[in-house]
């Protein structure tokens, strides 16, 4: 019998990160302060340990990976890839559909790879409290295990909208330690102006990272911690594509097509960054490679954006950054993969689609639950709204190659599982569900505030 689920010992878990910068055509831009120079690293290091800034600022191509995150990464990596033969037979396609199931974790998704070494790093600077922000939870769940791990305080602001909508991601939280306020929040001044605007205020990822960068920047014992689109949590998330790339080897095949669900960037570059080493290097298999990043209609960042410097927050406390960005006070829709619902993306990702590196699709969210749920009638994993993305996406190249006849290697990113999003696969089995266009008068206005540099 073919494998199909290829698995890795404990000993494989790789020593080392990928660092994509080391690898880009240009040098990326810097990230600016209030006052349009480079920000210097007394600026960020209001917020960040030295080491996670080394990491930032680093071109570094290999970033070794401390004994001790190691360790913690055995409870749950190697993660497996696993070739979707059910869903291929259900399809009726030639290709061959792989995913990389980051849903075995504790938090059940793929953001502890980079909360564990955040953790460690803080820990080791002697900082005793971290703040941070969530959208559909699966962040904050994996900084409340991480700070767990190094006996450390966490506070999380999670996206209101979320927080009403996923109880149970914010009980993980709190079982795990973690204080979950919803956002925005009266504990800061950030929340209280956002409220005495709109008391029904939804939230969004730009305000929960405001609130949580002003307090982290009010207190000597409090750092912030991001679960997306920085550079260093790019870095750390390259290890499921460092992992892939093992897998791939020992059955002898290689992606030609690497899909990856796109909100701030982190899990879209874990997966595909490591083969985009590849195709730098010259490899032969990596000639062709396309890798796409899939994100909502709703809130098509790259797709609709403007590249352009902005603020990764919606108040300006974070330094300026050169993205594609729908504007950093846009609010974008309820939709239920909360994980997508911020305005900005990785600079990294944004250097890599601007210089036409790396490909992206915006999905609207009834077609990715249907594509959710034909995955899991086929494979049995309920996946996670913001996976689903991928699976709509992989699921259209696998229906594109029943139409030409052509059996290529189709990988996608399963960043999570979705037991704790069954109220919105109810609304949707149920037909409450509905789509969200892009809303461009909002994102025309929201764009008319970028920073204005001279």
């Amino acid at each position: 019998m073919e494998a199909t689920r290829i698995l890795l010992d404990a000993a494989d878990i790789p020593t080392h990160w990928y660092n994509v910068v080391a690898d880009l055509p240009t040098p990326p831009a810097p990230p600016l302060g209030p006052d349009g120079n480079p920000a210097t690293p007394e600026q960020m290091g209001a917020i960040f340990p030295g080491a996670i800034l080394e990491q930032e600022m680093s071109a570094q191509r290999w970033i070794p990976i401390p004994e001790q995150v190691r360790e913690i990464y055995r409870l749950w990596r190697p993660s497996p890839l696993v070739r979707a033969v059910r869903l291929e037979q259900m399809l009726g396609t030639p290709a061959k559909i792989f995913f990389k199931y980051e849903g075995v974790s504790p938090a059940g998704s793929h953001k502890p790879n980079s909360a564990v070494p955040q953790a460690f790093y803080n820990k080791q600077a002697g900082i005793k409290r971290l703040t941070t922000e969530t959208g559909a939870g699966q962040w904050g769940s994996s900084i409340a295990f991480a700070g767990q791990m190094f006996e450390l305080e966490v506070r999380i602001y999670m996206v209101k909208v979320s927080y009403d909508q996923k109880p149970y991601r914010r009980l993980m939280m709190q079982t795990w330690g973690g204080e979950v306020f919803a956002s925005p929040s009266p504990h800061t001044e950030t929340g209280r102006r956002l409220l005495a605007e709109d008391p029904d205020n939804q939230g969004s990822l730009g305000i929960a990272i405001s609130e949580a960068v002003e307090e982290a920047a009010s207190r000597a014992d409090t750092n912030y911690t991001l679960g997306s689109v920085l550079n260093h949590v790019v870095l750390h998330q390259s290890i499921i594509g460092l992992e892939a790339k093992k897998q791939f080897d020992k059955v002898g095949l290689y992606p030609d097509v690497v899909i990856g669900p796109c909100g701030g960037g982190s899990s879209f570059a874990g997966i595909a960054f490591p083969f985009l080493a590849d195709k730098a290097a010259g490899d032969k298999r990596a000639e062709n490679l396309r890798c796409v990043a899939v994100e909502p209609t709703s809130c098509p960042t790259l797709t609709k954006g403007q590249y352009a410097y902005d603020y990764g927050d919606a108040s300006g406390f974070t330094p300026l950054m050169k993205m594609y960005t729908l504007g950093h006070d846009f609010m974008p829709p309820g939709i239920h993969a909360g994980g997508l619902r911020y305005h900005g993306d990785s600079p990294l990702v944004s250097q890599l689609f601007h210089e036409k590196l790396i490909e992206a699709v915006a999905v609207p969210q009834l077609a990715t639950f249907e594509a959710g749920v034909q995955f899991a009638r086929a494979e049995g994993i309920i996946p996670a709204p913001e996976s689903c993305h991928a699976i709509r996406a992989a699921i259209d190249e696998a229906l594109k190659c029943k139409a030409t006849g052509e059996a290529k290697t189709i990988l996608f990113n399963l960043t999570g599982h979705g037991h704790f999003d069954m109220s919105s696969y109810e609304r949707f089995l149920s037909g409450k569900l509905e789509n969200y266009d892009y809303p461009a008068e909002a994102v025309s206005a929201s764009l008319a505030h970028l920073p204005k540099l001279g």
